[in-house]
């Protein structure tokens, strides 16, 4: 396990892979966020519609 933290936390390559790694579980947590906030958003414009009768 310690020569895996060496190699993760001192090489060029390792490095690289830590930061792709943060990235991607960065970019899933952003989407995740993203995604909620617009169906939301078109939950409460739908509800919005439904009562103004716009739509059947």
């Amino acid at each position: 396990m310690d020569v895996l933290m060496t190699e993760l936390f001192r090489t060029d390559i390792g490095l690289l892979s830590l930061f792709t790694i943060l990235f991607i579980v960065g970019m899933s947590v952003f989407f995740v966020w993203f995604f909620r906030k617009k169906i939301a958003h078109d939950v409460a414009q739908h509800e919005r519609e439904l009562r103004q009768g716009k739509t059947s």
